[in-house]
């Protein structure tokens, strides 16, 4: 019973009559549904991803029977509306399902040109080239396109697909060129194919190939169907000579003599002369006689003391006897142990004062240290060279006396090869020095974020940009404009700020504009989009924009930004002002300002004069790159208020060895602010900020295999003058540096590196007196931050080996460790490489661009093409679709109100024709209604005379009764009022729709 509900629930019976003629809506809608999908897609114009869901159209039937079934309780024209209406909507559900897309066939055919600019591909070469893209590009059919990629080790796009070639002489992208990767140039030359057209690449190479992966790209070709037509770039040495490799003794004693065996490899015989140099000082020079391929020369070599030594071994060739002078060098190391030294690193810019580390470096030579002292500028920018270093120090040394290689050493030498860091506070260090967001903040035990710090006041600042057109002069060297470096420099000096600050851009030209408002950094929405915008104008007038700046800082409380400050770029060459005048107002109200002069010929005497008045700097920007680095530096005014000049004393927080015998300390006149990160243990604390909060003074952590630490005041006559008379300072640093400092590593494990042409081996020899299995991997780090993990394989006894592909030139770190049978032990090693595998390169591959081409369907061209030749006049139009679901949703977007409309609004002709009528249809209208109650009377007369028992209420009745005798008399009642029969009619609908329904 319950399945045969459900089934009628569902299939409910016929509540009038169904005659074919009811099924001619369905039947005609149908037809008209199934040709309109069949016959869309083979012409052409429509298809359907997933054409399953026209299964869907089993559900036509079933909606035409409940509507045919009298469940509607439509009738006539209105019925068939509804019917079409509701039919319509679920084909377009279904279609929706479909996944609709349009088709469109076009012919227009889109050309790129990838063509390699790689060093193995000499100028001459790369003139021609370029001189045959031109020739076959410029006369091409007009509605087709042309663009052109260029590529060495990686890919630009020189200009993108168009119908206008506008190329000049000149490559302006910058790119590496010493490698050769065709798969990149290849896969960024399909990326900007416009997918609608026909597409076709031309590649021209050599096809000397140094990396990328080339049948990942050629497999993508394929399934796009782009060709690949390649032009050979054909060459071939018949004069080189290179240096393969230097071979340093693994075992050196100091002070006896060794040898250094120099590979040397040449095409022909000739002569030269070998020079050997040590940590970049020349230690040997001799005069040598090669042969025709590899020659093993030999040079002496001196042991010297502990210590990290580099080798050059490079050879001096007369004049055309060479063809590239890349190749004639080869580099290795010696790292002999011993006792490891403590590097001083200082300040090296003008304002720098010695007494920040003097007072240091004197006492850690009193602790039997070996300590060096060198200039920020002579830090090495590997991590390799820092092996023999324990500990680096960096008493008040700002982070722009780095470059960003040389902070990155120093964070790798601390996590990966154990060595001890130390930053020693002062104006210049830890979040005022600008080291925020570094690779050296990162290793340190404190942060420089200070967003959390509720006691700490916020700065102001505002950038006043000149938009002059002197600012849309290009920038040598770079694909960039005055104009867009920048608006690149304040985008990245806006990035040092902290939540809470308040920043603001003005750009000015002959007017002033409001680039960005000052308000607070979280605030501000899009501010690098907004600054990307600004384009140059016309003319130089400051006065208005410095102007602008000035009264809205003087609007900011300084209790709320305790530092305000305005930094100007422009060349100086302005209209007059008042610019001493308002210089003035803004010292008097705190407001500094420094100037940065652009230009061939600025105006430094009065750019000078603004920043002097205001206690302000100026900074001449000749290399219009160094921006960035000066804006950042600019911003980091702002954090002056993390320098607390204030006396306190330190008090002792986490026990450590290095307060061994030290009970109170002296106090110190002044900190930087800091926060220690979570896993930091705080072994001094300074003034209090508040409920349980206290300001770091000497905090360390572990950091990978390192150890690093922070002492946020100052080892010097300044803060710290107090302590450098202190009768405990030297034992202070003394055991400051002991925890730190790297710890002596003893292991079995010996390793080295050695390189044979593209690939390098790495080799670990196990000492240890009984042999054992070990599970032995390695990471090597090498140059632009990349790393790779190598897991070496045993392949004699007791020696391992594995192998990897350096990728480019630089210092590559080897670190690794042995793993089993009760033993962990690790090893560091190293390899050099001095130049890249595309300097060994010396013919063209043909071979590898004829596979390209064949590969991809395309052609091998011999450089005589006209353009025809290119753009081929004979094509197959490429169809290509794209989604139209947005069209369907926007048509169900209307059906659906109409389908509802149709079903449940009932419109009254009479009515809608009386207002078209302007009114003369509503007395018709009351008319009708009025006809309509007299016919609804007499009606219910002539149904009380057919049937008098409805006259009598059932329970009225008396047994016995004569129910076919006249009916009986009626009181005379007075006709309702026409609400009262309205009402009546209501009822009575209700009453006979119930009834329906329990039918």
């Amino acid at each position: 019973m319950r399945l045969t509900g459900l089934a009628r629930s569902i299939v409910p019976r016929p509540r009038r009559r169904i005659s074919a003629r009811t099924a001619l809506p369905l039947a005609l809608f149908m037809l008209l549904f199934a040709a309109a999908c069949l016959l869309l897609e083979p012409a052409g114009l429509m298809l359907f991803t997933r054409p399953w869901a026209f299964l869907l159209s089993a559900l036509l039937p079933w909606v035409w029977w409940m509507h045919a079934a009298g469940v509607s309780g439509l009738r006539g024209a209105r019925s068939v509306l509804a019917l079409v209406v509701r039919l319509t909507l679920v084909a377009l559900f279904i279609v929706l399902l479909a996944e609709p897309r349009a088709v469109r066939k076009d012919d227009v055919l889109s050309v790129v040109y990838a063509l390699d600019i790689s060093d193995s591909i000499g100028e001459s070469a790369s003139s021609a080239a370029l001189e045959y893209v031109t020739r076959t590009a410029s006369g091409k059919p007009e509605r087709d396109e042309a663009g052109l990629v260029v590529f060495g080790r990686d890919a630009s796009v020189e200009l993108p697909p168009r119908t206008a070639f506008p190329f000049e002489s000149a490559i302006r992208s910058q790119i590496l060129r010493d490698g050769t990767n065709l798969a990149r140039g290849l896969s960024v030359a399909a990326a900007v194919l416009p997918d609608e057209h026909l597409g076709r690449i031309v590649l021209i190479s050599d096809g000397s190939q140094t990396e990328g992966a080339l049948a990942t790209v050629l497999d993508q070709l394929k399934t796009r169907m782009i060709p690949v037509d390649v032009l050979p770039v054909r060459y071939e040495y018949q004069h080189e000579v290179w240096v393969e490799r230097l071979e340093l003794p693994r075992l050196v004693r100091t002070g006896e003599t060794y040898e250094a065996a120099v590979v040397v490899s040449s095409l022909t015989d000739g002569t030269g002369r070998l020079a050997l140099s040590e940590n970049g000082r020349v230690i040997c020079e001799q005069d040598v006689r090669f042969r025709a391929g590899k020659n093993r020369l030999v040079l002496p070599l001196y042991g010297r003391g502990p210590g990290y030594y580099e080798y050059a071994a490079r050879i001096h060739l007369p004049e055309g006897a060479d063809s590239r002078e890349e190749n004639n060098l080869a580099m290795d190391y010696l790292y002999l142990k011993g006792e490891g030294k403590v590097l001083v690193v200082t300040d090296p810019g003008p304002d720098a004062e010695p007494r920040d580390w003097q007072t240091l470096v004197q006492v850690l030579k009193e602790t039997k240290r070996d300590v060096e002292v060198r200039p920020a500028y002579e830090l090495p920018r590997d991590a390799l060279p820092l092996l023999a270093t324990d500990c680096v120090v960096l008493p008040n040394v700002p982070a722009d006396a780095f470059d960003a290689a040389q902070l990155q050493a120093l964070h790798d030498a601390v996590k990966s090869q154990g060595m001890g860091l130390l930053m020693v506070g002062g104006a210049q260090s830890f979040g005022p020095g600008g080291y925020r967001g570094t690779p050296v903040e990162e290793a340190l035990p404190v942060s420089m974020d200070l967003s959390q710090k509720k006691t700490l006041p916020a700065g102001a600042i505002v950038f006043v940009l000149d938009r002059s057109g002197s600012m849309a002069s290009p920038v040598a060297g770079t694909s960039s404009t005055q104009q867009q470096l920048a608006n690149r420099a304040t985008i990245l000096a806006a990035q040092t700020l902290l939540s809470g600050d308040m920043v603001g851009v003005v750009a000015f030209d002959t007017l002033s504009y409001w680039i960005v408002p000052l308000e607070r950094v979280e605030e501000v929405k899009d501010f690098a989009g907004k600054v990307w915008e600004i384009g140059p104008g016309g003319g130089t007038h400051i006065y208005p924009a410095l102007r602008q700046a000035f009264r809205s800082l003087e609007k900011v409380d300084p209790a709320q930004a305790a530092v305000r400050h305005i930094i100007l770029l422009s060349d100086g060459q302005t209209q007059g002002g008042d610019y001493t005048g308002i210089a003035q107002l803004m010292a008097g109200r705190g407001i500094s300002l420094s100037s940065v002069a652009v230009g061939d010929s600025p105006n430094v005497d009065l750019l000078g004069h603004i920043a002097a008045l205001t206690g302000g700097s100026l900074h001449q920007a000749a290399d219009p790159r160094n921006l960035p680095k000066i804006f950042v530096k600019e911003a980091l005014t702002l954090r002056r208020t993390m320098i607390q000049n204030e006396t306190f004393t330190p008090t002792a927080g986490f026990p450590s060895p290095i307060l061994k015998g030290i009970t109170r300390t002296p106090s110190l006149h002044g900190h930087v602010v800091t926060m220690p990160k979570s896993r930091a243990m705080v072994v001094l604390n300074g003034p209090s900020q508040g409920e349980d909060e206290c300001d770091p003074v000497l905090a360390v952590w572990r950091y990978g295999l390192g150890k690093a630490g922070a002492f946020t005041s100052d080892l010097a006559p300044n803060w710290g003058r107090d302590w450098v008379v202190w009768d405990r300072f030297r034992p202070f640093v003394d055991q400051t540096i002991g925890d730190i400092e790297r710890r002596p590593m003893e292991s079995n494990l010996q390793a080295h590196v050695v390189r044979e042409g593209d690939a390098a081996t790495i080799l670990v020899d196990d000492m240890h007196v009984d042999p054992a299995f070990l599970e032995v991997q390695a990471v090597v780090q090498g140059p632009q931050g990349r790393a790779e993990t190598v897991r070496l394989r045993q392949t004699g006894p007791q020696r391992y080996e594995g192998g990897f592909s350096p990728w480019g030139e630089g210092r590559y770190q080897v670190i690794g460790a042995g793993v089993g049978e009760g033993r962990t032990e690790q090893f560091v090693s190293g390899l050099v490489v001095p130049y890249s595998p595309e300097y060994l390169r010396f013919r063209a591959d043909p071979i590898t661009l004829a596979r390209i081409a064949e590969d991809t369907g395309g052609r091998i061209l011999t450089g005589d093409e006209t353009h025809e030749d290119i753009f081929v006049p004979e094509r197959i139009p490429k169809a290509s679709s794209r989604s139209i679901a947005d069209l369907f949703l926007l048509i169900l977007a209307v059906l659906v109100p109409l389908d509802v409309a149709v079903r449940r609004v009932q419109l009254d002709w009479t009515v809608i024709g009386g207002w078209v009528g302007l009114g003369r249809g509503a007395e018709a209208s009351g008319e009708t209604f009025e006809a309509l109650l007299r016919r609804k009377r007499v009606v219910e007369s002539a149904t009380v005379r057919k049937a008098p028992r409805a006259a009598v209420l059932p329970g009225r009745r008396k047994e016995g009764e004569d129910r076919t005798g006249p009916p009986p008399k009626r009181r005379e009642r007075h006709a309702p009022p026409p609400d009262a029969d309205r009402a009546s009619t209501l009822k009575q609908l209700l009453d006979r729709k119930k009834k329906w329904k329990e039918e």
